[in-house]
């Protein structure tokens, strides 16, 4: 995730955008334990702490797109990018309402399932704020092949989210 960290901080520089990473204590999401999602309430309490009302984008791959989507519902989040998200079949969408969300995948991903992410858009458009759901054809879970399409995808969607410009499509 640190490329999509450094296009953040690029792109929103000018506007005193401010980047953070989160790195998980336990590696998987070990069952109902859901190990990242402790570790990334805690990420949002010490952001808020330190930044009281600043409004967050939150930006996740694989598992940390999932992570992400579970975390949403914290009052300072306005949007959520879940890139090849890993969204198994009754993912809770509640934690979504009146946020934006962002859903990536590459078409021939062979890892986490385009066709999840896709039926995960379409029952959160009944939720949130907006859903987008952003194909990209030809590539995979890596984010390899077209980094550029999902770097610009993501900058675009988070800087919208915190100037409260309509989502564009980025398709």
């Amino acid at each position: 995730m640190e490329p999509f960290a450094l296009v953040l901080r690029r792109a929103g520089r000018r506007r005193g955008l401010a980047v953070a990473t989160v790195g998980y204590r336990v590696r998987g999401w070990n069952g109902a334990e859901a190990s990242p999602v402790p570790d990334a309430q805690w990420a949002l309490r010490e952001l808020h702490d330190r930044h009281p009302g600043v409004p967050l984008v939150l930006v996740g791959h694989s598992m940390g797109g999932r992570t992400a989507l579970r975390v949403a519902g914290h009052p300072h989040v306005h949007g959520v990018a879940a890139l090849a998200p890993w969204l198994p079949a009754g993912e809770p969408l509640e934690q979504l309402a009146g946020r934006r969300v962002l859903l990536m995948h590459g078409t021939d991903d062979r890892t986490t399932s385009p066709k999840a992410t896709r039926a995960y858009a379409e029952r959160a458009r009944s939720i949130a704020a907006a859903v987008q759901y952003l194909a990209v054809p030809g590539d995979n879970h890596a984010m390899l092949r077209r980094p550029g399409r999902w770097h610009r995808a993501v900058a675009a969607f988070t800087l919208d989210c915190l100037t409260g410009a309509p989502a564009p499509s980025w398709e």
